[in-house]
C-alpha cells in the first residue's frame, strides 16, 4: 500500500474514534432532551386541564346567575298569582311558573355535573403536580450526570482531535480535501479496503484490470461505483489449531 493510502488509512482510524465519541455525546444529550421534552408535555397536560376547569367554573357561574334570574322570575309569578281574576290569567301564570322551575331545575343538574367533572379534573391535576415534580427532581440529577458525562467525553475527544491535526498535517492538501469531501458525502467511510474484488464501501465488483493493480498496492484508485477510495490489505487467516 502507497504512502498516501497508509496516511489516509490511519487519518480515517482516528476519525472513526472521534466519531463514535461525538455519537456518545448526541446519546447522552439525546436522553436528556427526552426527558426535558417529557416535562414539557406534562406540564402542558397540566396546562390544558386548568384551562378546561377555568372554562367549567365559568360556564357554572353563568348557569347559576341565569337559575337566580329564573328563580326571582317564579316569586314574582307567584306573587303576581294574588292579583288575577280570571282562570285564564291563572292559568298562564302557573305555566310560566312550571317552565321556570323546570329550567332552573335542569341549570342545577347542569351546575351539579359540572362541580364533579371540576373535582375530577382538580383531583387528575394533583396526580400530574406530583409526578412532574418528582420528574423534575430526576431530571436535575439527569442534567448533572450527562453534564459531567459529556465533559469527561470532551477531554477524550481533545486529545483524538490533536492527534487527528497532526496526521492530517502528513496528507497532501488536495488528497485531504478529496478525503473530507468523501467522508461527508459516503457516511464517514473514505477509503476502503477491496477483498476478493469486491469494494467494503459499496460492495459491489471493481472491473477485474483494475483490481489486478490494485494488489500491487503502488497506485490509488478510486471505486467506480461509489468513488471511494481503494486499497487492498489481504484477510487475516487464522492458524488451525
Amino acid at each position: 500500500m502507497n504512502e498516501i493510502l497508509t496516511q489516509l488509512v490511519a487519518l480515517q482510524a482516528i476519525d472513526s474514534e472521534i466519531d463514535q465519541i461525538d455519537e456518545a455525546i448526541k446519546v447522552e444529550q439525546n436522553s436528556l432532551d427526552e426527558r426535558i421534552s417529557a416535562l414539557a408535555k406534562r406540564e402542558a397536560i397540566i396546562s390544558s386541564l386548568e384551562e378546561k376547569i377555568s372554562g367549567q367554573q365559568a360556564e357554572s357561574r353563568t348557569l347559576e346567575a341565569e337559575m337566580a334570574d329564573k328563580m326571582d322570575h317564579v316569586r314574582e309569578r307567584q306573587s303576581k298569582m294574588m292579583q288575577v281574576q280570571t282562570g285564564r290569567e291563572q292559568t298562564a301564570l302557573l305555566k310560566e311558573i312550571e317552565d321556570a322551575k323546570k329550567s332552573a331545575k335542569e341549570n342545577e343538574e347542569k351546575i351539579v355535573t359540572l362541580m364533579e367533572s371540576i373535582e375530577k379534573l382538580t383531583a387528575e391535576i394533583e396526580q400530574e403536580k406530583n409526578l412532574l415534580k418528582g420528574e423534575k427532581t430526576l431530571v436535575a440529577e439527569e442534567t448533572e450526570k450527562v453534564r459531567s458525562a459529556i465533559e469527561s467525553i470532551n477531554k477524550g475527544k481533545k486529545q483524538k482531535d490533536n492527534i487527528r491535526v497532526k496526521q492530517a498535517s502528513e496528507v497532501k492538501p488536495s488528497v485531504l480535501k478529496k478525503y473530507d469531501t468523501l467522508r461527508e458525502r459516503r457516511n464517514g467511510l473514505a477509503v476502503v479496503n477491496v477483498l476478493d474484488g469486491v469494494c467494503q464501501g459499496c460492495f459491489m465488483s471493481i472491473p477485474p484490470q483494475k483490481y489486478n493493480m490494485l494488489l500491487k498496492g503502488d497506485q490509488m484508485f478510486d471505486c467506480p461505483t461509489c468513488q471511494r477510495l481503494m486499497y487492498y490489505v489481504a484477510p487475516v487467516l487464522e492458524e488451525e489449531v
